[in-house]
C-alpha cells in the first residue's frame, strides 16, 4: 500500500495529534505500549521454553545417548556379540557399554541415595568439558578413584581427595545374613553437567571397577546408542529391537523421558496461545483510539473529501496511522524482548534478592540457569501476528472514515 505525498501527510498529523487531542495520544501510547509488551511476552515465554527443551534434551540425551539397549534381568552377557550388531546398524554413530546401579554411599556420617554410573574411559572424557574442579585422568580401571557430581560433593561434604563409601546391599552371605558390600573411593574429579538430578546423585567409575563393585563378572547393564537423527531414532533402530527381541528391549529418549518433553510441549503451546490473546487485547486498544480519532476528525474529514479527496485515500490515510502504532509496537516488544532474554539471570538474580524468595530451585527446574534459546522462525511469527492484528484492527475505523458523507457532517457543523 503505497501513500501518495498529500495521502502520507495526513497520516503523519493524525500519528501526533494535536493539544486539544491529548487524550486521543494518551490511547494510541497506551496501544503501542500495550502491544509491545504482549510481543515481549510472548519473544520472551517462548525463547525460554525452547530454551528449557533444547537444554534438556542436550544435558539429558548428550549424558545417556538418543537410546539404551537393556538387557533383560539387568545384565547382558553376550554384551561385546550385541554391540558389535549395534555399531552396525545403519543410522548410528556411537555405541558404548554402560553400567547403572542405584546405591548409597556415605561419608563423615553423611548417607546419600547414589546412582553408580560405569563407563568407557571414552565416555569419561565426554565429562571433561563439565568437570569443575580435579582430573579425569586418574579414574583408570583398578586405581580406586571416582568422579562425583557437583551436588552430591555439597550434600557429602566431601571434596577432591576425600575417599567416600559405597554400600552394595548385594553382598556377600553369611550364617548371619546378607552382609552388604562396602568398598571406598577416591574423589579424583567433581563435575556439574547442570541437570541437577544427575549432578546430586552420579558417581563416575571405570566399567571394571563398577563390576567388581557390583559383583557382576564381565557383564554389563546395558548400552548406550548415539544416532545422527534423534527425531528419527526410533525408525533407525527398528530393525535392531527385532533382531533383540527375547534378548534385550531397546527403549529411545522419546520414551524415557517422555513426560517431560510432552508436559514441556503441551505448556509450550499453551503459552503461545494465552500470550497470543494478550496481543489480540493490545490490539484492541488500536481499534479504539482510531475511532476516537475519527469521530474528532469527522468535520476535517469532511472537509478533505469537498478538496477532492477519495474515499480510498482516507481509507489508507487511517489504515497507515493504527498500523504504524502496531508496527512500532511489535519494534519495541521485540527489542524488549531480546534485552530481557540477554539479562535475563542477573534480572532473575535481582528479583530474588528483593523479594527473599528462591525463583530458581534446581530441584525443582531440574537446570541451574534460566535457559533461552530463540527460534527465528517463531519470532518471524510472532512479529507476522502483531502485525496482522494491528491491520486487521485499522480496517473498521478506516472504513468509517471513508464512509463519511461530507453533505451530512457540514450541513449540521
Amino acid at each position: 500500500m503505497i501513500l501518495s505525498p498529500f495521502e502520507w501527510t495526513i497520516a503523519k498529523r493524525y500519528m501526533l495529534p494535536g493539544r486539544g487531542e491529548a487524550f486521543i495520544a494518551l490511547v494510541a501510547g497506551i496501544s503501542l505500549v500495550a502491544v509491545a509488551l504482549g510481543v515481549a511476552a510472548l519473544v520472551i515465554v517462548m525463547s525460554v521454553m525452547n530454551g528449557f527443551r533444547a537444554e534438556l534434551f542436550d544435558k539429558i540425551v548428550g549424558l545417556n545417548g538418543h537410546a539404551i539397549v537393556n538387557a533383560y534381568g539387568g545384565r547382558l552377557e553376550n554384551w561385546q556379540s550385541v554391540l558389535a550388531d549395534v555399531r552396525k546398524t545403519p543410522g548410528v554413530v556411537r555405541a558404548s557399554p554402560l553400567i547403572e546401579q542405584p546405591l548409597l554411599a556415605t561419608f563423615n556420617g553423611r548417607v546419600e541415595a547414589i546412582l553408580v554410573r560405569g563407563n568407557t574411559p571414552q565416555d569419561i572424557g565426554r565429562i571433561q568439558p563439565n568437570v569443575k574442579s580435579g582430573r579425569l585422568i586418574d579414574l583408570q580401571p583398578g586405581s580406586g578413584n571416582v568422579a562425583i557430581g557437583a551436588r552430591l560433593a555439597e550434600n557429602l561434604g566431601a571434596q577432591i581427595g576425600d575417599t567416600i563409601t559405597i554400600i552394595n546391599p548385594a553382598g556377600r552371605s553369611t550364617p548371619f545374613g546378607t552382609v552388604p558390600r562396602q568398598v571406598a573411593y577416591q574423589i579424583s574429579a567433581i563435575f556439574e553437567i547442570g541437570v541437577y538430578d544427575y549432578d546430586q546423585a552420579f558417581v563416575v567409575m571405570p566399567i571394571p571397577d563398577a563390576q567388581t563393585l557390583l559383583l557382576t563378572g564381565d557383564s554389563v547393564g546395558m548400552i548406550e546408542i548415539t544416532t545422527n537423527d534423534p527425531d528419527k531414532v526410533g525408525e533407525i533402530l527398528k530393525p535392531l529391537a527385532e533382531r533383540l527381541q527375547g534378548q534385550a528391549v531397546v527403549t529411545d529418549w522419546k520414551t524415557i523421558n517422555a513426560s517431560l518433553f510432552e508436559a514441556l510441549a503441551v505448556e509450550r503451546v499453551a503459552m503461545f496461545v494465552v500470550l497470543s490473546i494478550i496481543v489480540l487485547v493490545a490490539v484492541f486498544n488500536i481499534l479504539s483510539s482510531l475511532i476516537m480519532l475519527v469521530r474528532a476528525k469527522t468535520r476535517d474529514i469532511a472537509i478533505l473529501r469537498t478538496m477532492g479527496a477519495t474515499r480510498r485515500s482516507l481509507l489508507k490515510i487511517f489504515v497507515t496511522t493504527g498500523f504504524v502504532i502496531g508496527a512500532l509496537g511489535t519494534l519495541t516488544g521485540l527489542l524488549l524482548g531480546f534485552v530481557f532474554l540477554y539479562f535475563r539471570q542477573p534480572i532473575v538474580n535481582l528479583v530474588q534478592l528483593v523479594t527473599g524468595q528462591n525463583l530458581w530451585d534446581p530441584s525443582i527446574r531440574f537446570l541451574t540457569e534460566l535457559p533461552s534459546r530463540s527460534d527465528p522462525v517463531e519470532i518471524g511469527v510472532i512479529s507476522v501476528m502483531a502485525l496482522v492484528f494491528s491491520f486487521l484492527a485499522t480496517l473498521y475505523p478506516a472504513f468509517r472514515a471513508a464512509s463519511t458523507d461530507p453533505v451530512q457532517v457540514l450541513r449540521y457543523e
